[in-house]
């Protein structure tokens, strides 16, 4: 149990028999009436996102998350298989399980797998991973706009916008946050 005065970013607790993990928070002290704090939210185990104000006399259960790197295989359908690489022990997610993050994922790719009490919560990605460009056009000569960018697939099928010099066959690397082109290998 901790006090709501001391939440932080990043920490999980159990409220109202969710698990929640805290994204933002703000302390609150009005002029008239008792101080609170404002707190930005996910629902680990629904993946939204809701905004909660606590009273700064509650207590709140913290919730301690297991992470567990696993080693994603392959998919049949709509169920993607993933291998702890120490125990060899694989693991089933959905396609709902996993949500938008399922067109970063490629081959060999590890991710941590996160759980709380046995119970699978999701999957966490590198924050940035390398790709091979299966397919781009090549760049059309004096087309030297400022940053100038073209469409590029890569091996997964992802496509994503990158500058004009990347070519067939480049590794580029890939923010997962946003998804944008962060630099070539």
């Amino acid at each position: 149990m901790f006090n709501v005065n001391d939440i932080k970013n990043g920490i999980t607790f159990i409220f109202e028999d969710n698990i929640y993990v805290v994204l933002e928070f703000q302390h609150v002290k009005p002029g008239k009436g008792a101080a609170f704090v404002k707190a930005k939210l996910r629902n680990l185990r629904t993946g939204s996102t809701v905004e909660k104000t606590f009273n700064t006399s509650i207590k709140l259960e913290k919730a301690m998350i297991q992470k567990q790197t696993m080693s994603y295989l392959y998919n049949t359908g709509d169920t993607y298989y993933f291998m702890n690489m120490e125990t060899y022990e694989q693991v089933e997610l959905t396609k709902d399980q996993i949500g938008d993050d399922i067109k970063y994922l490629k081959e060999n790719i590890n991710v941590d797998l996160s759980f709380y009490n046995g119970e699978l919560l999701g999957m966490i990605l590198p924050e940035k991973i390398e790709y091979t460009v299966v397919h781009t056009e090549p760049a059309v000569k004096g087309n030297t706009t400022t940053n100038a960018t073209k469409d590029a697939e890569l091996e997964n099928g992802l496509v994503v916008r990158v500058p004009l010099f990347i070519e067939d066959g480049e590794v580029i690397i890939v923010s997962t946050k946003d998804g944008k082109y962060d630099s070539r290998l």
